[in-house]
Protein backbone atom coordinates (compact mmCIF):
# COMPACT_ATOMS: atom_id res chain seq x y z
CA UNK A 1 0.00 0.00 0.00
CA UNK A 2 1.44 3.36 -1.07
CA UNK A 3 1.16 6.70 0.71
CA UNK A 4 -1.18 9.08 -1.15
CA UNK A 5 -1.67 12.84 -0.95
CA UNK A 6 -5.21 12.27 0.35
CA UNK A 7 -3.78 10.45 3.38
CA UNK A 8 -1.51 13.40 4.24
CA UNK A 9 -4.33 15.88 3.76
CA UNK A 10 -6.56 13.90 6.12
CA UNK A 11 -3.83 13.80 8.76
CA UNK A 12 -3.26 17.53 8.47
CA UNK A 13 -7.01 18.24 8.65
CA UNK A 14 -7.31 16.09 11.79
CA UNK A 15 -4.39 17.93 13.35
CA UNK A 16 -5.64 21.44 12.54
CA UNK A 17 -9.13 20.56 13.83
CA UNK A 18 -7.63 19.37 17.12
CA UNK A 19 -5.47 22.50 17.36
CA UNK A 20 -8.50 24.73 16.77
CA UNK A 21 -10.28 23.09 19.71
CA UNK A 22 -7.33 22.93 22.11
CA UNK A 23 -5.45 26.10 21.11
CA UNK A 24 -7.91 28.44 19.33
CA UNK A 25 -5.33 31.27 19.32
CA UNK A 26 -2.78 29.33 17.26
CA UNK A 27 -1.55 30.50 13.85
CA UNK A 28 1.33 28.24 12.83
CA UNK A 29 2.70 24.86 13.86
CA UNK A 30 6.43 24.30 13.30
CA UNK A 31 7.36 20.66 12.66
CA UNK A 32 11.00 19.55 12.56
CA UNK A 33 11.23 16.26 14.51
CA UNK A 34 11.78 13.21 12.29
CA UNK A 35 8.70 11.19 13.27
CA UNK A 36 6.36 14.15 12.89
CA UNK A 37 7.97 15.10 9.56
CA UNK A 38 7.36 11.58 8.32
CA UNK A 39 3.76 11.59 9.57
CA UNK A 40 2.84 14.83 7.83
CA UNK A 41 5.05 14.63 4.70
CA UNK A 42 5.97 11.00 4.02
CA UNK A 43 9.70 11.75 4.06
CA UNK A 44 12.44 12.66 6.57
CA UNK A 45 14.78 15.42 5.47
CA UNK A 46 16.81 18.30 6.85
CA UNK A 47 13.81 20.58 6.64
CA UNK A 48 11.06 22.47 8.39
CA UNK A 49 7.31 22.02 7.92
CA UNK A 50 4.94 24.91 8.60
CA UNK A 51 1.27 24.01 9.08
CA UNK A 52 -1.07 26.98 9.06
CA UNK A 53 -4.40 27.52 10.79
CA UNK A 54 -6.26 27.35 7.46
CA UNK A 55 -4.95 23.80 6.92
CA UNK A 56 -2.36 24.65 4.26
CA UNK A 57 1.33 23.88 4.67
CA UNK A 58 4.80 24.74 3.41
CA UNK A 59 7.70 22.29 3.63
CA UNK A 60 11.14 23.86 3.24
CA UNK A 61 13.92 21.35 2.62
CA UNK A 62 17.61 22.11 2.84
CA UNK A 63 18.80 18.58 2.09
CA UNK A 64 17.68 16.73 0.11
CA UNK A 65 15.03 18.62 -1.84
CA UNK A 66 15.29 16.13 -4.71
CA UNK A 67 14.64 13.18 -2.44
CA UNK A 68 11.76 14.97 -0.71
CA UNK A 69 10.11 15.57 -4.09
CA UNK A 70 10.60 11.90 -4.96
CA UNK A 71 9.26 10.48 -1.68
CA UNK A 72 6.58 12.93 -0.56
CA UNK A 73 3.17 13.36 -2.23
CA UNK A 74 3.06 17.04 -1.14
CA UNK A 75 4.23 18.24 -4.55
CA UNK A 76 4.03 22.04 -4.85
CA UNK A 77 4.01 22.53 -1.09
CA UNK A 78 7.71 21.58 -1.00
CA UNK A 79 10.35 24.23 -1.66
CA UNK A 80 14.17 24.11 -1.63
CA UNK A 81 15.84 26.31 0.97
CA UNK A 82 19.36 27.24 1.97
CA UNK A 83 18.11 28.62 5.30
CA UNK A 84 15.06 29.92 7.15
CA UNK A 85 15.36 33.27 5.34
CA UNK A 86 14.09 31.60 2.13
CA UNK A 87 10.87 30.48 3.82
CA UNK A 88 10.43 33.85 5.51
CA UNK A 89 10.57 35.53 2.10
CA UNK A 90 8.09 33.02 0.69
CA UNK A 91 5.41 33.47 3.37
CA UNK A 92 6.00 37.09 4.32
CA UNK A 93 7.93 36.30 7.48
CA UNK A 94 4.91 36.31 9.81
CA UNK A 95 4.07 33.19 11.79
CA UNK A 96 1.87 34.71 14.49
CA UNK A 97 1.31 32.51 17.54
CA UNK A 98 3.59 29.53 17.06
CA UNK A 99 3.36 26.01 18.48
CA UNK A 100 6.55 23.95 18.42
CA UNK A 101 7.85 20.52 19.48
CA UNK A 102 9.01 21.53 22.94
CA UNK A 103 10.31 18.04 23.81
CA UNK A 104 12.85 18.02 20.97
CA UNK A 105 13.36 21.52 19.51
CA UNK A 106 16.72 23.01 20.66
CA UNK A 107 16.55 26.54 22.04
CA UNK A 108 19.24 27.60 19.54
CA UNK A 109 16.97 26.63 16.64
CA UNK A 110 14.05 28.55 18.14
CA UNK A 111 16.24 31.64 18.42
CA UNK A 112 17.23 31.32 14.75
CA UNK A 113 13.56 31.09 13.80
CA UNK A 114 12.88 34.29 15.72
CA UNK A 115 15.65 35.99 13.77
CA UNK A 116 13.90 35.48 10.43
CA UNK A 117 10.20 35.29 11.36
CA UNK A 118 7.89 37.59 13.27
CA UNK A 119 6.64 35.37 16.07
CA UNK A 120 4.07 36.09 18.75
CA UNK A 121 3.37 33.64 21.54
CA UNK A 122 5.34 30.35 21.59
CA UNK A 123 3.83 27.20 23.08
CA UNK A 124 4.12 23.40 22.78
CA UNK A 125 2.17 20.91 20.65
CA UNK A 126 3.87 17.63 21.63
CA UNK A 127 1.03 15.96 23.51
CA UNK A 128 -1.62 17.07 21.03
CA UNK A 129 0.21 15.75 17.96
CA UNK A 130 0.88 12.45 19.76
CA UNK A 131 -2.84 12.18 20.54
CA UNK A 132 -3.69 12.85 16.88
CA UNK A 133 -1.21 10.16 15.79
CA UNK A 134 -2.65 7.66 18.29
CA UNK A 135 -5.71 6.87 16.13
CA UNK A 136 -4.48 4.99 13.08
CA UNK A 137 -5.77 5.26 9.51
CA UNK A 138 -6.37 2.20 7.28
CA UNK A 139 -3.00 2.90 5.64
CA UNK A 140 -1.24 2.85 9.01
CA UNK A 141 -3.10 -0.25 10.19
CA UNK A 142 -2.07 -2.05 7.00
CA UNK A 143 1.63 -1.63 7.79
CA UNK A 144 1.20 -2.33 11.51
CA UNK A 145 -0.56 -5.62 10.69
CA UNK A 146 2.15 -6.50 8.16
CA UNK A 147 4.77 -5.78 10.82
CA UNK A 148 2.85 -7.87 13.34
CA UNK A 149 2.86 -10.95 11.13
CA UNK A 150 6.60 -10.71 10.45
CA UNK A 151 7.12 -10.16 14.16
CA UNK A 152 5.19 -13.35 14.92
CA UNK A 153 7.32 -15.31 12.46
CA UNK A 154 10.49 -13.88 14.01
CA UNK A 155 9.80 -14.80 17.63
CA UNK A 156 7.72 -17.94 17.20
CA UNK A 157 9.41 -19.60 14.20
CA UNK A 158 12.90 -18.15 13.71
CA UNK A 159 14.28 -17.56 17.21
CA UNK A 160 14.14 -21.18 18.47
CA UNK A 161 16.65 -22.16 15.77
CA UNK A 162 19.04 -19.45 16.97
CA UNK A 163 19.37 -20.89 20.46
CA UNK A 164 22.17 -23.41 20.87
CA UNK A 165 24.40 -24.34 23.78
CA UNK A 166 27.36 -21.99 24.12
CA UNK A 167 26.04 -19.05 22.12
CA UNK A 168 26.55 -15.75 23.95
CA UNK A 169 23.88 -13.11 24.41
CA UNK A 170 25.89 -10.78 22.16
CA UNK A 171 26.12 -13.40 19.40
CA UNK A 172 22.42 -14.13 19.78
CA UNK A 173 21.68 -10.41 19.37
CA UNK A 174 23.55 -10.44 16.07
CA UNK A 175 21.72 -13.55 14.86
CA UNK A 176 18.40 -12.02 15.93
CA UNK A 177 19.08 -8.81 14.02
CA UNK A 178 20.06 -10.80 10.93
CA UNK A 179 16.70 -12.57 11.00
CA UNK A 180 14.89 -9.28 11.55
CA UNK A 181 16.47 -7.78 8.43
CA UNK A 182 15.67 -10.90 6.42
CA UNK A 183 12.01 -10.40 7.38
CA UNK A 184 12.03 -6.79 6.15
CA UNK A 185 12.73 -4.89 9.37
CA UNK A 186 13.04 -1.15 8.70
CA UNK A 187 16.25 -0.97 10.66
CA UNK A 188 15.73 1.10 13.80
CA UNK A 189 13.39 1.60 16.71
CA UNK A 190 12.11 5.11 17.34
CA UNK A 191 11.01 6.26 20.79
CA UNK A 192 9.56 9.53 22.01
CA UNK A 193 11.21 8.89 25.37
CA UNK A 194 14.67 10.44 25.43
CA UNK A 195 17.44 9.53 25.73
CA UNK A 196 16.90 5.85 24.90
CA UNK A 197 19.20 3.71 22.75
CA UNK A 198 18.06 0.28 21.58
CA UNK A 199 19.77 -2.33 19.43
CA UNK A 200 17.36 -5.26 19.39
CA UNK A 201 15.28 -4.52 22.47
CA UNK A 202 15.81 -6.23 25.82
CA UNK A 203 17.02 -9.81 26.06
CA UNK A 204 18.65 -12.01 28.61
CA UNK A 205 19.62 -15.59 29.40
CA UNK A 206 18.50 -16.78 32.84
CA UNK A 207 18.98 -14.31 35.67
CA UNK A 208 20.57 -11.78 33.31
CA UNK A 209 16.97 -10.93 32.38
CA UNK A 210 16.48 -9.76 35.99
CA UNK A 211 19.28 -7.20 35.87
CA UNK A 212 17.78 -3.71 36.41
CA UNK A 213 17.99 -1.32 33.47
CA UNK A 214 17.44 2.40 32.95
CA UNK A 215 14.85 1.68 30.26
CA UNK A 216 11.32 2.38 31.49
CA UNK A 217 9.95 -1.11 31.07
CA UNK A 218 9.22 -4.10 33.32
CA UNK A 219 11.99 -6.31 31.90
CA UNK A 220 15.72 -6.21 32.37
CA UNK A 221 19.03 -7.18 30.84
CA UNK A 222 22.71 -6.88 31.72
CA UNK A 223 23.90 -5.79 28.30
CA UNK A 224 27.51 -5.41 27.27
CA UNK A 225 28.53 -3.11 30.11
CA UNK A 226 28.07 0.46 31.34
CA UNK A 227 28.63 1.98 27.88
CA UNK A 228 26.09 -0.25 26.11
CA UNK A 229 23.63 -1.62 28.70
CA UNK A 230 20.95 -2.51 26.15
CA UNK A 231 22.93 -5.03 24.06
CA UNK A 232 23.67 -8.68 24.79
CA UNK A 233 26.26 -9.71 27.36
CA UNK A 234 29.23 -11.18 25.44
CA UNK A 235 30.31 -13.22 28.47
CA UNK A 236 26.98 -14.90 29.24
CA UNK A 237 26.76 -18.22 27.35
CA UNK A 238 23.55 -20.18 26.92
CA UNK A 239 23.45 -23.42 28.87
CA UNK A 240 20.86 -26.12 29.40
CA UNK A 241 18.33 -25.17 32.02
CA UNK A 242 18.37 -21.48 31.05
CA UNK A 243 15.22 -19.58 30.30
CA UNK A 244 15.56 -16.95 27.54
CA UNK A 245 13.73 -13.62 27.60
CA UNK A 246 13.34 -11.75 24.29
CA UNK A 247 11.47 -8.43 24.19
CA UNK A 248 12.08 -6.95 20.78
CA UNK A 249 10.36 -4.42 18.54
CA UNK A 250 9.77 -4.84 14.84
CA UNK A 251 8.70 -2.41 12.16
CA UNK A 252 7.90 -1.86 8.49
CA UNK A 253 7.66 1.48 6.66
CA UNK A 254 8.19 3.27 9.95
CA UNK A 255 5.35 1.50 11.81
CA UNK A 256 6.23 -0.63 14.83
CA UNK A 257 4.81 -3.57 16.71
CA UNK A 258 6.00 -4.79 20.11
CA UNK A 259 6.18 -8.42 21.23
CA UNK A 260 7.87 -10.53 23.91
CA UNK A 261 8.47 -14.28 23.95
CA UNK A 262 10.02 -16.46 26.65
CA UNK A 263 11.82 -19.75 25.85
CA UNK A 264 13.12 -22.65 27.96
CA UNK A 265 16.35 -24.20 26.73
CA UNK A 266 17.18 -27.86 27.14
CA UNK A 267 15.30 -28.63 30.34
CA UNK A 268 11.88 -28.99 31.86
CA UNK A 269 10.09 -25.77 32.70
CA UNK A 270 10.35 -24.81 36.40
CA UNK A 271 6.86 -24.73 37.89
CA UNK A 272 7.42 -21.33 39.47
CA UNK A 273 8.27 -19.84 36.06
CA UNK A 274 5.31 -21.60 34.43
CA UNK A 275 2.88 -20.28 37.04
CA UNK A 276 4.18 -16.72 36.71
CA UNK A 277 3.90 -16.92 32.94
CA UNK A 278 0.33 -18.25 33.04
CA UNK A 279 -0.61 -15.46 35.43
CA UNK A 280 0.78 -12.85 33.01
CA UNK A 281 -1.15 -14.38 30.11
CA UNK A 282 -4.36 -14.21 32.15
CA UNK A 283 -3.75 -10.53 32.93
CA UNK A 284 -3.04 -9.84 29.27
CA UNK A 285 -6.25 -11.55 28.12
CA UNK A 286 -8.29 -9.78 30.80
CA UNK A 287 -6.86 -6.40 29.80
CA UNK A 288 -7.22 -7.01 26.06
CA UNK A 289 -10.96 -7.58 26.52
CA UNK A 290 -11.20 -4.00 27.85
CA UNK A 291 -9.56 -2.40 24.77
CA UNK A 292 -12.82 -0.95 23.45
CA UNK A 293 -13.78 2.58 22.35
CA UNK A 294 -14.94 4.63 25.33
CA UNK A 295 -12.97 2.72 27.95
CA UNK A 296 -10.64 4.80 30.14
CA UNK A 297 -7.00 3.58 30.18
CA UNK A 298 -6.69 4.81 33.77
CA UNK A 299 -9.77 2.88 34.86
CA UNK A 300 -8.63 -0.28 33.09
CA UNK A 301 -5.30 -0.11 34.93
CA UNK A 302 -6.84 0.56 38.32
CA UNK A 303 -9.42 -2.21 37.92
CA UNK A 304 -6.83 -4.82 36.93
CA UNK A 305 -4.36 -3.90 39.67
CA UNK A 306 -7.09 -3.69 42.35
CA UNK A 307 -8.08 -7.28 41.55
CA UNK A 308 -4.63 -8.71 42.31
CA UNK A 309 -3.54 -10.21 45.61
CA UNK A 310 -0.39 -9.21 47.44
CA UNK A 311 1.28 -12.42 46.29
CA UNK A 312 0.33 -11.76 42.66
CA UNK A 313 1.68 -8.21 42.89
CA UNK A 314 5.03 -9.44 44.22
CA UNK A 315 7.62 -8.80 41.46
CA UNK A 316 4.77 -7.95 39.04
CA UNK A 317 5.78 -5.49 36.29
CA UNK A 318 9.39 -5.45 37.39
CA UNK A 319 12.58 -7.44 37.74
CA UNK A 320 12.08 -6.93 41.48
CA UNK A 321 9.86 -4.84 43.73
CA UNK A 322 12.25 -1.86 43.62
CA UNK A 323 12.10 -1.59 39.83
CA UNK A 324 8.41 -1.95 39.03
CA UNK A 325 6.73 0.18 36.37
CA UNK A 326 3.26 1.61 36.85
CA UNK A 327 1.60 0.69 33.56
CA UNK A 328 0.26 -2.40 31.80
CA UNK A 329 0.60 -1.26 28.20
CA UNK A 330 1.46 1.58 25.85
CA UNK A 331 0.53 2.91 22.46
CA UNK A 332 2.52 1.80 19.40
CA UNK A 333 2.95 3.39 15.99
CA UNK A 334 5.70 5.53 14.45
CA UNK A 335 7.22 5.43 17.94
CA UNK A 336 7.35 2.30 20.04
CA UNK A 337 6.14 4.35 23.04
CA UNK A 338 3.07 6.18 21.75
CA UNK A 339 -0.11 7.30 23.48
CA UNK A 340 -2.28 6.13 25.13
CA UNK A 341 -0.72 4.43 28.15
CA UNK A 342 -2.68 1.91 30.22
CA UNK A 343 -1.84 3.61 33.49
CA UNK A 344 -3.20 5.99 36.10
CA UNK A 345 -3.63 9.55 34.89
CA UNK A 346 -4.60 8.66 31.31
CA UNK A 347 -8.30 9.37 31.46
CA UNK A 348 -9.02 10.22 27.82
CA UNK A 349 -11.23 7.40 26.51
CA UNK A 350 -9.90 4.89 24.02
CA UNK A 351 -10.87 5.34 20.38
CA UNK A 352 -11.32 2.73 17.69
CA UNK A 353 -8.11 1.96 15.75
CA UNK A 354 -5.74 3.00 18.48
CA UNK A 355 -2.89 0.46 18.71
CA UNK A 356 -1.66 -0.69 22.12
CA UNK A 357 0.97 -3.18 23.30
CA UNK A 358 0.05 -5.00 26.51
CA UNK A 359 3.03 -6.35 28.45
CA UNK A 360 2.29 -7.93 31.83
CA UNK A 361 5.53 -9.40 33.15
CA UNK A 362 6.76 -10.86 36.41
CA UNK A 363 10.25 -11.45 37.73
CA UNK A 364 10.93 -14.92 39.14
CA UNK A 365 13.85 -14.69 41.60
CA UNK A 366 16.77 -16.95 40.77
CA UNK A 367 15.28 -17.95 37.40
CA UNK A 368 14.42 -15.03 35.12
CA UNK A 369 11.67 -12.90 33.65
CA UNK A 370 8.27 -14.40 32.84
CA UNK A 371 5.58 -12.68 30.83
CA UNK A 372 4.19 -11.71 27.49
CA UNK A 373 3.75 -8.74 25.21
CA UNK A 374 1.46 -8.49 22.22
CA UNK A 375 0.21 -5.62 20.07
CA UNK A 376 -3.54 -4.99 19.75
CA UNK A 377 -5.89 -2.78 17.75
CA UNK A 378 -8.75 -1.20 19.73
CA UNK A 379 -12.09 -2.44 18.32
CA UNK A 380 -15.73 -2.43 19.52
CA UNK A 381 -15.35 -6.09 20.57
CA UNK A 382 -12.05 -5.64 22.42
CA UNK A 383 -8.39 -5.78 21.47
CA UNK A 384 -7.60 -7.48 18.15
CA UNK A 385 -4.11 -8.97 18.34
CA UNK A 386 -1.84 -8.41 15.32
CA UNK A 387 1.28 -10.20 16.60
CA UNK A 388 -0.02 -13.73 17.01
CA UNK A 389 -1.35 -13.77 20.58
CA UNK A 390 0.38 -14.49 23.88
CA UNK A 391 1.87 -17.98 23.91
CA UNK A 392 3.06 -20.34 26.56
CA UNK A 393 6.83 -20.53 27.06
CA UNK A 394 8.40 -22.21 24.02
CA UNK A 395 10.53 -25.26 24.85
CA UNK A 396 13.77 -25.50 22.84
CA UNK A 397 15.77 -28.76 23.06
Amino acid sequence: MELLLQELEQRRAKFTAAMNVRFPDWDTAVIMENVNQYYFTGTIQNGILLIYKDGSCLYGVRRSYERAKEESPLGGDIMPITGYRDMAEKNGGRLGNVYVEGDTLPMAVLERLKKYFKIGQVDFLDTLVRMVRSVKSPYELHWIKQSGEQHRILLEERVPALLWEGISEAEFTGELLNQMYQLGYHGLTRLHQSPVELTAGQLGFGTNSLCPASFDGPGGGKGGGPANPMTGDPHRKLKRGDMVFVDTPFGLRGYHTDKTQVYMFGAALPEELAQAHRFCREIQNRTAMRLKPGESPSQIYQDIIAGLSEKELDHFMGVDNKHRVKFLGHGVGLNIDELPVIAKGFGEPLEENMVIALEPKKGVPGIGMAGVEETYVVTPTGGQCVTGGGREIIRVD
